[in-house]
């Protein structure tokens, strides 16, 4: 079954806490971390995380997209989040980062940007829980689905069917009900959506609608026979 993710980056931050309930039947919170050096804008940080942690039981998917994961990924984990995503292009030891998240208890997630191809990570891939594919440049939410991301989603998901892994593969931006099917169908199990469901008069439902569409198009999909 799909997962979906919803992004608090287009929540009201005033409100978190009423926000992580107004989701009820997400799989998890997507938690965008931004520093204004790695990406232009400047979102949260752990404090925020520690917060939400204890307002919700949904568990915290935290994609950082900051300099320096090496140092600070790990705090992420001491805060609450069960998942932790560093960017590839920013990390200096992916695999050492990959396995202290793991052994500090959470799920090691490594994300590209879109121009980032996938191939020459794909020794990593065993050392990894979860690959998110930005499907926008990373730094603001709101911005329009990359139709050219498609094929890295495709490409990504052969190469994780090729190493037998039960690699969870994520896609973050523009997703939405005219878009989530694309990927699916592309392979994409594990989808970020932001204003597709906080934009929306009723979250729960549309993370609802979300993982339905999401489900047909697997269930067409040819990677998915025998999944």
């Amino acid at each position: 079954m799909a997962q979906i993710n919803p992004s608090i980056l287009s929540a009201d931050f005033a409100r978190l806490a009423d926000e992580a309930k107004a989701v009820d039947g997400a799989d998890w919170l997507h938690v965008d971390v931004m520093d204004n050096h790695f990406v232009p804008n400047l979102t949260l940080g752990v404090p925020i995380v520690e917060s939400l942690s204890r307002a919700t039981d949904t568990p915290l998917d935290c994609h950082l997209m900051i300099e320096d994961p090496d140092r600070w990924a790990p705090q992420y984990v001491e805060a609450g989040a069960g998942s932790v995503t560093f960017h590839v292009e920013a990390a200096a030891a992916p695999v050492r980062l990959a396995r202290e998240i793991r052994a500090k208890g959470a799920r090691a997630s490594m994300a590209l940007k879109p121009a980032t191809p996938i191939e020459p990570f794909e020794d990593l891939l065993p050392e990894l829980d979860m690959l998110l594919i930005m499907t926008v440049e990373p730094g603001f939410g709101g911005q329009a689905f990359l139709d050219i991301m498609l094929p890295k989603i495709r490409r990504t998901r052969e190469l994780i069917a090729k190493h037998g892994l039960e690699l969870w593969l994520q896609v973050d931006g523009g997703v939405s009900e005219s878009t989530i099917e694309r990927c699916a169908e592309a392979g994409a199990d594990v989808f970020v959506a932001g204003s597709a469901v906080y934009g929306a008069a009723d979250p729960a439902a549309a993370v609802a609608a979300l993982r339905a569409r999401a489900d047909a198009a697997t269930a067409g999909a040819a990677w998915a026979c025998g999944h």
